[in-house]
């Protein structure tokens, strides 16, 4: 999804590089492709497109990688469509 953002500066990962062991699961799991491998380590490559789904965080090895999944932007957009979908009301306090 290049060039979708969430709101800027405020997802909850955070990457802790010299716990990294550079395997490149966050690479290879992440749907939005913000993770690169730089110098055998990972690195966040675009923090702005991060969705928060924690896939990064459950498949690291070594626990480099922190994220709360269901919180944010993203978890707010989902839970407006699905409040359409379904006619339930809004129940997040997100944004």
């Amino acid at each position: 999804m290049k060039g979708f953002r969430y709101l800027k500066d405020v997802a909850t990962l955070s990457l802790d590089r010299t716990a990294c062991v550079g395997c490149g699961m966050c690479v290879t799991v992440c749907p939005h492709r913000i993770f690169g491998l730089r110098d055998q380590k990972a690195e966040i490559t675009d923090f702005d497109a991060c969705m928060e789904c924690g896939a990064c965080a459950r498949n690291c090895p070594v626990d480099a990688i922190n994220v709360t999944p269901g919180v944010g932007c993203a978890s707010y957009i989902m839970t407006v469509w699905l409040s359409r979908i379904t006619g339930r009301p809004v129940t997040s306090d997100c944004c």
